[in-house]
């Protein structure tokens, strides 16, 4: 079995000679923006002028399009840009400039969206702030509306606007001060199919986003130090470690999402969803159903009941409910990565807690209980790293790259079950199955007048089905 491979991200300087000058510490002082981001289920997703710092970027995208024809959303002309200045007095700023905007053939339409976010920090104080963000134009269903900052409109019976979803949080530490602000000018989510543009797609328009830390002047460690530390770190014991992350709580101190992929090479994975499904990377977005205001995943969509398969070798553990994730349930690998598994419609008899299974194993199914009630099937699922469990739950790192490539692998089998409940339609009215399928057996050679007939009946199906 391979050994978990961690990237890590440190700066550290060698000093030989006593009286050597500081170094200092690695910062969080970050910025980004992007113009459109669009995610359609079953078409991938697409951005425009999308940037990051540092180092200092400026995006510049002209007019665009998604698809082709714009029937998702088009765009006049879109611009952003992203500045950072790391230090112990930081700074970072963003923005991102969209005009002419249809939404959806033109249900939604904008003038102009402009979204807007700075931070600053040092030793003594942080702050942070969305202030100059705008809306104009705001046309829905041809109503004009005023937005306000969160304001939430409706969209018929098929979806919804917010615009101007905002915050700002605190990355205050023991050593440190620091600050984050974040804002979207405008986010478009269908909950049903319309005008061939199926549920689930989401449009955010104008994304901008800064933090700033003041860095902390430290002395490097003497040599032998750290050498001694990692002589320790690739001794640490290989297994399990600690009782895992449920339940889903953030931490009081609300952090940004990591921005690391670390390796995780525990042994072969598979991808967590049998048969027919799609996904794109929504990873950090906004969020305003949880302390931490961002998303710690992605949502895989399938028919409801879909099986949902155990990724890697592992154990599972805090099975149950919570009102966010509804059913859910953790995976721990044998190297101590974990994985999150939310809004099944129901668990397979392997999902208990403890219980040791199998890559490809069938752990649940897809449906969408929780906060999810009014959205598409779907599996909302976590990727969290052994090496950022200290974190706890905000530790989770952006799944999408990992889904990519187990979505490809075919080194292990998947678990077959005998079937699943067909697609149901977002806008039916139907009652949903009550049950799932697993396997069965034929028993209508049974004969109620005759009290040995059921007992040979299930005989007769076992001993066909070994």
């Amino acid at each position: 079995m391979a050994r978990l491979v961690l990237v890590a991200l440190a700066a550290a300087l060698l000093v030989g000679a006593a009286g050597a000058s500081q170094s200092v510490s690695a910062s969080a002082t970050t910025s980004r923006a992007f113009a459109v981001q669009a995610v359609v289920p079953g078409q991938g997703n697409a951005s425009a002028a999308s940037v990051t710092a540092p180092p200092d970027a400026v995006g510049v995208g002209g007019s665009f399009a998604f698809p082709a024809d714009g029937s998702v959303v088009r765009a006049g002309s879109v611009t952003s840009g992203a500045f950072a200045t790391p230090g112990t007095s930081a700074t970072s700023s963003s923005s991102a400039d969209v005009s002419t905007i249809a939404i959806c053939g033109g249900d939604v339409t904008v003038s102009t969206v402009a979204a807007k976010a700075k931070a600053s920090a040092n030793a003594h104080a942080a702050a942070s702030d969305s202030s100059g963000s705008t809306v104009t134009g705001l046309v829905i269903l041809g109503q004009a509306v005023t937005p306000a900052p969160g304001a939430r409109f409706p969209l018929g019976d098929w979806g919804y606007v917010v615009a101007l979803q905002q915050g700002t949080s605190s990355l205050d530490d023991a050593a440190s001060k620091g600050s984050r602000a974040f804002v979207t000018g405008l986010d478009v989510h269908l909950t049903a199919d319309h005008n061939g543009i199926p549920a689930g797609t989401e449009v955010m328009i104008g994304y901008a986003e800064a933090s700033a830390k003041a860095e902390v002047p430290t002395k490097p460690a003497p040599r032998h130090k750290a050498a001694a530390n990692k002589k320790k770190k690739a001794a640490a014991p290989k297994g399990v470690r600690g009782p895992g992350i449920g339940p889903e709580v953030p931490g009081l101190v609300r952090r940004p999402p990591p921005v690391v992929t670390p390796q995780l090479t525990a042994g072969g994975y598979v991808f967590p969803v049998y048969g027919a499904s799609s996904f794109s990377d929504t990873f950090g977005a906004f969020r305003g159903d949880i302390a931490s205001g961002w998303h710690h995943g992605d949502d895989i969509f399938a028919p409801l009941g879909a099986p949902l398969l155990a990724v890697a070798d592992g154990t599972v553990f805090s099975v149950g409910w919570n009102n966010v994730g509804g059913y859910r349930l953790w995976l721990r690998d044998h190297q101590g990565n974990e994985f999150y598994y939310a809004h099944l419609s129901a668990y397979s008899p392997f999902a208990v807690n403890g219980h040791e299974v199998k890559a490809g194993t069938v752990v649940g199914f897809v449906g969408n209980t929780g906060d999810a009630e009014t959205t598409p099937y779907h599996l909302h699922f976590e990727v969290h790293p052994v090496g950022l469990l200290y974190l706890g739950y905000d530790g989770a790192v952006n799944p999408t790259s990992y889904l990519l490539a187990w979505k490809h692998l075919q080194d292990l089998p998947f678990a077959q079950v005998a079937g699943w409940a067909p697609p149901v339609a977002p806008t039916s009215t139907a009652p949903k199955p009550g049950a799932i399928l697993l396997s069965s057996s034929d028993i209508s050679s049974a004969d109620g007048l005759d009290p040995g007939s059921l007992e040979r009946a299930l005989k007769q199906a076992g001993s066909a089905n070994p």
